[in-house]
């Protein structure tokens, strides 16, 4: 992250029936530390995600589910990363008789269906499959709070990464206006107008879109000047040419990384026959005679 991150709580109580305990593990891409919420207000509650093993975490739900006189009866997995999932070992040994559920489970694990509702005292979460992040990857809405748990989809800082975009954007739209409320993401600070955030996502999502076309039609992100400069424009553009142009800000060490998520708008782009890929040379071009904005 290039700007400062707000400092979080190892534990800390952000409403009456949620608490976050940061799964210990900071980092460029998980930031403070992966996001683990301990939901409920009786003696049986729900956990969403579980981090990734780190000590630090089992000991703080140890402490926080003594201090609360509550066990885990539910645990709610966002998606299959690591930093979501590792910690089961720690859970289920803290709370043996906790039921894990994933979509699309693994050995041992109960499936979470779209629509799905999971309930306990204080608290309704309703699951929807919300992919593009990773395919299996589900949010949850708090209905009590009209609040929503935006997994990795939607972070408190920053933008996120993804492995299908179109899949992904199409979530974002599902996303946008599902609770007037906060939004817990899995990673950063809580996003107090869940709507507002989604809605950047989107638009963010579209300016990268919107970017990739003009330097192809281009070879620039502010148009032409003239019909000399049309003349003169580069066709074919790998990810990395196309980087260096539209993140000619960002540090020439960050051009690779950003490759990888040009590469997957192109990817989108093709797909909606907006761009033509030339694979023997790993190049993309706009079609001529088409007008793609």
């Amino acid at each position: 992250m290039a700007t400062q991150l707000v400092t979080l709580a190892e534990v800390e109580r952000l409403s009456t029936s949620v608490v976050r305990i940061l799964g210990g593990n900071p980092g460029k891409f998980t930031l403070q530390g992966t996001n683990t919420y301990l939901i409920g207000r009786g003696h049986q509650r729900i956990l969403i995600d579980t981090g990734e093993g780190r000590p630090s975490w089992a000991s703080h739900l140890k402490a926080v589910l003594a201090q609360e006189n509550a066990t885990v009866q539910q645990a709610l997995l966002t998606h299959w990363h690591h930093d979501h999932v590792k910690g089961i070992p720690d859970l289920l040994e803290l709370c043996p008789n906790v039921t894990v559920y994933k979509h699309q489970p693994g050995p041992g694990q109960s499936s979470i269906e779209d629509g799905q509702i999971f309930r306990v005292e204080g608290a309704t979460l309703r699951a929807y499959h919300t992919p593009g992040h990773t395919v299996d990857h589900m949010m949850f809405v708090l209905e009590e709070e009209d609040a929503v748990f935006t997994g990795d989809n939607v972070l408190g800082h920053g933008t996120s990464v993804f492995e299908d975009l179109r899949d992904y954007v199409s979530s974002l739209h599902r996303m946008q206006h599902r609770v007037s409320g906060r939004g817990y993401p899995g990673h950063g600070a809580v996003i107090e107008n869940a709507t507002s955030k989604i809605s950047e996502y989107i638009k963010h999502r579209q300016q990268r879109e919107d970017e990739v076309i003009r330097v192809l039609r281009y070879g620039r992100l502010d148009g032409p000047e003239g019909e000399l400069f049309a003349t003169q424009q580069k066709t074919f553009w790998t990810p990395l040419e196309l980087v260096k142009v539209i993140y000619k800000d960002v540090p020439e060490n960050l051009h690779l990384p950003a490759s990888h998520g040009v590469q997957l708008v192109l990817q989108k782009l093709e797909d909606e026959g907006r761009v033509v890929h030339d694979r023997d040379l790993g190049e993309w071009s706009v079609e001529r005679g088409k007008s793609p904005l």
